[in-house]
């Protein structure tokens, strides 16, 4: 990964998106919003350090018809990750935390935890018996989803029932309540091996609150949202003029409006794996830290080794680490510490647009955001789609990349 001021010496030379490759994104966000699909959305194309692309759609409830704007506030669902995961590793860069720590040293019904393994009996039936881990799970199994711990929807259908059938989101709980009911279910994979998507970083959330002694949105908004000037991100909306600047989904987004009504029906619950909520032009300057190597107007979050180790690939060959069937990095893309980085052009032919060392995450909601050192540039989309992220994720990234000349396109 270069850092940052290495990025824009190489990218001085770098053209300016074109502007009709601008209005070809403008194009397609208009026809997204007048066809009915999306409520309304936010893009950002920042290169240089500057925005050179900013616009708003539609509106931010179909319900009020309050429009867009720079400010409207956005469930990021997963898009937390990268910044509960940058707040670990600034306690390990302070010595505080270590990647090899096990996680009972801090939850310690960790200590207990069994991995489920599934086998076939000799009359062709399942059998699901639990063994000892090799290892405990640490602190880098947490960073880069390789715990064993998933989510309730993915996995054998073993592990979905084990999760389902626990309640973990029943009543009211804190992180560390969460925690230690994560730490009673199995583990679906022996810890290391398998890069499964799944709480983990909830998990890590609540280590965080151990090892500081503050709540998570406490430690977060010290030591990152308040020196970035984050102002808007937060995991609970406390006035109206907030509650007025959020976003809502379609009437018809069931899924996305189902997890909304959970995280409201939680506010106690600070989940470092999804329950922030921010705006893009907050979010833009976390990715813009990202891009200048881990500073950001004169302050330095990560010392230059910790934020290698960040956006390093470490489940990739030689790691011992399988890809799950659900690998949402995606082909070409190797993981770090919560976030994907591009290693390689992919099996596709052509490969998908952008460039080897970019960096990148999403959501559940329909949020994303990649930062390209190779260009000097940082995109940030914000919808609230479940229903047509899928569709509208690649489009968007082909999108902002056929803005500028062929050779640059692909890595």
């Amino acid at each position: 990964m270069l850092a940052g001021s290495m990025a824009r010496s190489r990218a001085a030379d770098i053209p300016a998106p074109s502007p009709d490759g601008l209005d070809r994104i403008t194009a397609y966000f208009d026809n997204e919003v007048t066809s009915g699909r999306l409520p309304g959305a936010v893009i950002l194309i920042q290169q240089h350090g500057k925005p050179v692309y900013l616009r708003t759609f539609g509106v931010r409830d179909t319900r009020t018809g309050l429009a867009m704007t720079p400010d409207t506030i956005f469930a990021i669902h997963s898009m937390t990750k990268p910044i509960t995961c940058l707040g670990a590793m600034m306690l390990i860069d302070e010595g505080k935390l270590a990647l090899t720590d096990p996680v009972s040293k801090y939850v310690p019904l960790f200590a207990k935890t069994r991995v489920g393994l599934q086998t076939t009996d000799p009359h062709g039936e399942l059998e699901l018996d639990f063994v000892p881990p090799v290892r405990p799970v640490n602190i880098e199994d947490l960073l880069r989803q390789t715990s064993g711990i998933s989510y309730d929807y993915i996995g054998a259908e073993w592990v979905e029932h084990a999760y389902k059938a626990a309640n973990i989101f029943e009543g009211h709980f804190n992180n560390r309540e969460f925690a230690d009911r994560i730490a009673r279910l199995p583990l679906a994979r022996q810890p290391g091996t398998l890069w499964r998507y799944g709480h983990s970083t909830d998990v890590l959330g609540s280590i965080i609150e151990i090892v500081s002694g503050q709540t998570l949105y406490q430690f977060l908004k010290q030591r990152i949202f308040d020196p970035l000037g984050m102002n808007s991100t937060k995991f609970v909306l406390a006035t109206e003029d907030e509650l007025a600047r959020m976003a809502r989904p379609l009437p018809n987004d069931f899924i996305l409006l189902a997890g909304e009504r959970e995280r409201l029906a939680h506010p106690e619950w600070q989940s470092g794996g999804g329950g922030l909520l921010s705006t893009i032009t907050d979010y833009q300057r976390f990715s813009q830290m990202l891009l200048n190597g881990g500073e950001f107007a004169g302050k330095r979050y990560l010392s230059p080794a910790a934020f290698e180790a960040m956006t390093t690939d470490h489940i990739g060959p030689g790691s011992g680490v399988a890809r799950d069937y659900f690998y949402f990095p995606g082909d070409g893309f190797g993981y770090g510490y919560g976030l994907a980085m591009r290693t390689d052009p992919g099996n596709a032919k052509p490969p998908p647009p952008g460039s080897l060392g970019e960096l990148k995450w999403d959501s559940g909601s329909g949020t994303y955001f990649g930062v390209d050192p190779k260009l000097d540039m940082v995109y940030l989309m914000m919808q609230q789609t479940q229903n047509e992220r899928s569709r509208i994720t690649p489009a968007f990234k082909a999108l902002v990349y056929d803005c500028y000349p062929p050779a640059l396109r692909r890595p």
